[in-house]
């Protein structure tokens, strides 16, 4: 009869930032392991809690699946000779497998003919082979940072305190860095703390809900959810959906009880991000607020535990938050008593990099390098100005007491003290916003001048570091590159910007170079960061769902234009769409293969053509290159592609019609030319021979 098995691996408290993924790797890992092993089961889920890791698989057969084994071996005319005896090999082969020579059979291969041995392999019983598949599961797992304990050599997120594993009613013999598998697992650390004992798998669920534990990670999220909806609801207020806040709660805490507390008013005279940030980051609590978004001074807080002592609790958490408060009022109003711009000067005793200076040095940067790409945007000479004085702004509310001990406020502050102290609306959003994106699906900046300067900051950045060699390897980015290289991208893109990635890369080594810097080679860096850009690229495509060979297609044709480059991939992949497709690809892939058959890049002499096919090719040419021009200047390629599309009969008339490899070097070299013409027009889009039908 199949059982149900239950694995628990009980540790010391897991960083909540570590369970999703950890979890997905469990159920993931669990599946596959299953699989392997030739055991049946129903259903595989993992759940989770800070103390402890669980997987529970549903209907898991008592023994594998019988099977036949074949095992390959020598090409039939290394085992047989030419009149089919066996050679030595065959022999060999047999012997090893404990069969004659006549039990081998022979099977054809897209390779060739081989002998196999076929021996069957009879399943063994699960309990026999679920210790390996266990042992394999939890070695196996993966986490960003684990370490070691005890005198053992085993490395894991934190240290395993106890393990559980049943099938059914039975004990899996089970042991892992000398922890022996059993039957005793923990309920909630204070008021369930002694172990106790489960007498079969499925009886884990409901003993540790006596045992205030809500092992179910998803039924808690929900439980926390709603009682958080109901207090504020209670309260006269609401709490906006906040997924990142209410997930990390989930993996802080077993039991979870909602409690309501209050803050003075006075507190709502402050910066709205000066009282939600310390709420949030520090406290781990919601907000609640009234109607038009409007703060309340109140919050929702989560314990870990029942309702008894609710109200020691929550005096506790008011106290906290009290002091919290406090301290944020007194740095914000520390920090007014200096304007902004007053504190650019103190930029000079914070180092950037130790070898690229610091962030006055960052700063004297930024405004050159934030201007020319205004310049290249055509901003007016006035949005320019602005985006010069955001740039010389944009660092200087890290020398504030409000982000020293609040981080996360870094561009908030700043847009706040800009404005205090009388800076333009268009400054103070771009400090704020030239942070934007933070991390991959965040809001992209608004304003031009939280455009450049974002642009300009991440260019500078990353520059600098891969100019010293400073280059992300494997899962290996201390210094955040990718979400650096991300970002531009994403904001490239996501706002069409016509920017040449090169020329922002030379600028960027221009701004070192005149402060003295010494970097590697500018055409080093160029290549780096160009293939660089191009993994964003195509990461970001990849998201799109588009295809492989979509997104070599338009990358082969080139991305030092991002934006360009994007919406290229984009076209194209709507274009496969059409009917005409096939029988276009197959046309342009011909020209595309034989343009490169020439040597060097032959010039075209239209007078020289002299087959009607050929005029034909080249009338036709000149008709699309008027009508698509003006379509690719627009970065419209989806319409320049269906005007490329009318070169379809022309390019098979031509091929029909004449030899291209004519013995004749001239006549041949003029027929590439104008092979390499078309080819030069459609790779303004993609190179069309990397796609597939």
């Amino acid at each position: 009869m199949p059982q149900d098995l239950l694995l628990e691996i009980g540790t010391e408290e897991i960083p909540a930032r570590f369970m999703s993924p950890a979890l997905e790797q469990m159920e993931e890992l669990g599946r596959r392991l299953l699989q392997e092993a030739r055991l049946r089961f129903g259903q595989v889920a993992a759940y989770g809690t800070p103390r402890r890791l669980a997987l529970y698989v549903t209907g898991l057969e008592e023994k594998q699946e019988d099977v036949i084994l074949e095992i390959k071996g020598p090409p039939v005319k290394v085992a047989f000779d030419a009149e089919g005896r066996p050679t030595r090999a065959a022999e060999g082969f047999a012997r090893s497998q404990g069969l004659t020579v006549g039990e081998l059979v022979i099977k054809e291969l897209e390779t060739g003919a081989y002998v196999f041995a076929r021996k069957p392999d009879p399943g063994r019983s699960a309990l026999e082979v679920l210790p390996s598949i266990l042992r394999s599961l939890i070695e196996g797992l993966s986490f960003p940072k684990t370490m070691r304990w005890g005198r053992g050599d085993m490395h894991f997120v934190r240290p395993i305190r106890w393990l559980v594993a049943i099938y059914g009613e039975e004990v899996v013999p089970l042991e892992v860095n000398g922890i022996k598998a059993g039957r005793e697992t923990r309920g909630h650390r204070f008021l369930a703390p002694g172990p106790f004992v489960l007498s079969r798998a499925g009886d884990y669920f409901s003993a540790l809900d006596r045992a205030y534990v809500i092992v179910d990670h998803r039924r808690r999220r929900l439980a926390i959810w709603e009682q958080v909806q109901s207090l504020a609801a209670r309260n006269g207020g609401y709490v906006e959906e906040d997924p990142e806040l209410l997930e990390e709660i989930t993996f802080l805490l077993e039991y979870p009880t909602a409690l309501a507390g209050n803050f003075k008013d006075d507190f709502l005279s402050l910066p709205e991000e000066v009282i939600v940030t310390p709420m949030r980051q520090h406290q781990r609590y919601f907000p609640v607020r009234g109607r038009g978004g409007k703060l309340l001074p109140l919050f929702i807080a989560v314990h870990n535990g029942t309702e008894k002592n609710l109200d020691i609790i929550r005096r506790g958490n008011e106290k906290v938050l009290q002091a919290r408060l406090t301290d944020a009022e007194f740095f914000y109003r520390e920090d007014l008593r200096k304007p902004l711009y007053g504190r650019v000067e103190e930029l000079k005793a914070i180092i950037f990099q130790e070898k690229l200076g610091t962030l006055w040095d960052k700063v004297n940067r930024l405004k050159y390098l934030a201007g020319y790409i205004a310049s290249r945007l055509d901003l007016p000479a006035k949005v320019k100005s602005q985006v010069e004085r955001t740039a010389w702004l944009a660092k200087a509310d890290l020398v504030t007491s409000m982000v020293y001990e609040f981080p996360e406020l870094q561009g908030v502050m700043g847009s706040i003290y800009a404005a205090a102290a009388g800076e333009e609306e268009a400054v103070c959003q771009g400090i704020r916003q030239h942070y934007w994106p933070r991390f991959t699906g965040d809001r992209l900046p608004e304003s031009f001048t939280g455009i450049t300067v974002g642009l300009a900051d991440r260019i500078d950045t990353l520059v600098g570091y891969f100019g010293l060699g400073l280059i992300p390897s494997g899962s290996q980015d201390p210094y955040a590159l990718r979400r650096q290289a991300q970002g531009m991208a994403a904001v490239i893109t996501g706002l069409d910007l016509k920017l040449s990635l090169s020329e922002l890369i030379e600028e960027a080594y221009a701004g070192y170079r005149r402060q003295g810097v010494e970097l590697n080679p500018l055409e080093e860096i160029q290549e780096q960061l160009g293939q660089f850009f191009r993994q964003r690229l195509e990461f970001m495509l990849a998201e799109r769902n588009l295809r492989h060979d979509v997104v070599e297609a338009v990358l082969a044709a080139g991305w030092d234009d991002l934006a360009g480059a994007y919406r290229r991939a984009l076209d194209l992949s709507t274009f496969l769409e059409e009917p005409e497709f096939p029988a276009l690809l197959t046309a342009f892939t011909r020209a595309f293969n034989l343009a490169r058959q020439a040597k060097e890049d032959p010039v075209l002499h239209p007078e020289a053509l002299q087959e009607d096919v050929e005029r034909d090719l080249y009338r036709a040419l000149q008709e699309v290159e008027r009508k698509a021009g003006p379509y690719l200047e627009q970065g419209n390629y989806l319409a320049a592609l269906q005007e490329m599309a009318a070169l379809r009969q022309p390019i098979d008339s031509f091929f029909d019609g004449v030899l291209v490899m004519t013995p004749d070097p001239e006549v041949r070299r003029n027929r590439l030319a104008l092979l390499q013409k078309t080819a030069g027009l459609v790779r303004q889009v993609a190179d069309f021979s990397r796609l597939q039908l």
